[in-house]
């Protein structure tokens, strides 16, 4: 498993710093074989999955929707302002 804070450093000392691989094994105390592995590596530092998180207004969602339609339909003059529309939804309790 590459260790990505390694994996970094090596190819920042590498890419940027033209720094050998040879003195980059001397500085980490591995293998030089480690070191070109991790170099040649297509590997892309590994990111962990986004996580979808539950919004508090996600079980007011199609009322919210059928509220902003409702709205995009009438004309300019007619339509509600924010603040109306926030103190709708806190008066219907939500």
């Amino acid at each position: 498993m590459i260790n990505v804070a390694l994996l970094g450093i090596i190819r920042r000392w590498y890419i940027r710093d033209r720094v050998s691989i040879r003195e980059i094994a001397r500085r980490l105390d591995i293998s030089r074989n480690t070191v070109r592995r991790y170099i040649r590596s297509a590997a892309i530092e590994p990111s962990s999955p986004t996580r979808q998180s539950q919004s508090s207004l996600d079980e007011f969602a199609p009322r919210l929707s059928a509220w902003l339609s409702a709205e995009a339909v009438k004309s300019r003059k007619q339509r509600r302002t924010l603040k109306q529309m926030f103190l709708g939804p806190e008066r219907a309790g939500i």
